[in-house]
């Protein structure tokens, strides 16, 4: 299967082209808990095609190699590097803050928030999602 599955991505590497079915994606609500009527209790889930995250799992990779081989990255840089994480930045902003005020030093800090980033989705926009689900799934059980 691995071998079929090169073979695709090589392909489509050759001729520069990704075949539209790779490109789609189909986005549905998952019920988190509480109240069904509730949008807030819904997670839009997107489904994506697997060949197409292998084509960007292997570009990813290759592009870590050569930012780490020619030391592109800032040391700062925690998000989507092996051994970084949300932690170590928290533990890094912590120390440095630490160091500031051992030394003195003053402190300009800019504190954003995006916990609720998803929720600026209009709701109208989750509810028309959330209504085609439900009809699809009619459908299908018609069939």
């Amino acid at each position: 299967m691995t071998s079929y599955l090169a073979r695709l991505l090589e392909i489509s590497s050759n001729i520069a082209t990704i075949p539209r079915d790779w490109k789609i994606s189909t986005v549905v609500h998952f019920y988190k808990a509480s109240y069904l009527s509730a949008l807030s209790n819904y997670r839009a889930i997107s489904l994506n095609s697997v060949v197409c995250k292998q084509l960007e799992h292997v570009i990813a990779g290759y592009l870590r190699q050569v930012w780490d081989k020619n030391d592109w990255l800032y040391e700062g840089q925690h998000g989507f590097r092996p051994g970084y994480s949300r932690e170590s930045h928290v533990m890094t902003v912590c120390q440095d803050l630490a160091d500031c005020f051992d030394e003195g030093d003053g402190i300009d800090a800019i504190i954003m928030d995006f916990s609720k980033a998803l929720n600026l989705v209009p709701l109208s926009y989750s509810l028309v999602a959330i209504l085609d689900l439900k009809m699809t799934h009619r459908k299908d059980r018609n069939l």
